[in-house]
């Protein structure tokens, strides 16, 4: 019989998401909560349920092409990626943050709408190039995948796009917000093919996170 296979992602999110598993009676294999163990797939109290830990951009990734069935991901994955074969079903309220424009703070009394072509550094090329086209505004993105705040400071460019939680490493490296692309919680994502195939099972799981949240 075959397992629901649920991708989570590391980090920051599921710090917050544990405490969500452990309230729904989903309980992973103790080497889950090891942080040394190296294990990507983990057992749970479910028989039906199995668990992969993935990076957090990549959980969309997993479950739109079917290697997992349900997932965890924020607005900020789920919009760069925009992948048709994913239900977006339930808000769970943890993983709250902002995608944020931030700017050097000498250079952010320039308005950005007046500029036809702007430099920005950011991992979330697909989000950002359609936020300043619809501004009439062509952006030429620089990937980063980390310590995007550097951009600025080492001269690449002047604007980013990024995560902001608490705003304090923005600040501290001499940027200041100018605008929010995207208010962000983390949402319990279903494969659309596996929801018809394995309706039953997954119900059961998403039925399990509704009562938890509603409680």
């Amino acid at each position: 019989m075959k397992k629901i296979i649920m991708a989570v992602p590391k980090g920051r999110i599921l710090d917050e998401l544990v405490p969500l598993l452990k309230k729904s009676k989903i309980i992973p294999e103790a080497d889950f909560f090891d942080k040394k163990s190296r294990k990507l797939m983990f057992s749970t109290n479910n028989n039906d349920l199995s668990i992969i830990r993935v990076r957090a951009f990549d959980v969309a990734t997993f479950v739109a092409f079917g290697a997992a069935h349900i997932g965890v991901a924020g607005d900020d994955v789920l919009t760069e990626f925009g992948y048709e074969e994913i239900y977006d079903v339930l808000d769970l309220k943890i993983g709250k943050c902002r995608l944020s424009i931030a700017k050097t703070i000498e250079k952010k009394k320039n308005n950005i709408g007046s500029q036809g072509h702007i430099m920005v550094a950011t991992k979330y090329k697909n989000t950002v190039t359609n936020y300043f086209a619809n501004k009439g505004i062509r952006a030429e993105c620089i990937k980063l995948n980390g310590a995007v705040e550097l951009a600025p400071r080492l001269g690449i460019c002047s604007t980013i796009v990024d995560l902001v939680s608490t705003g304090r490493t923005i600040k501290e490296n001499n940027l200041e917000e100018c605008d929010v692309l995207l208010n962000i919680t983390s949402k319990l994502i279903i494969n659309k093919i596996a929801y018809k195939l394995m309706n039953e099972k997954i119900t059961r799981i998403l039925n399990k996170f509704k009562k938890t949240l509603n409680g």
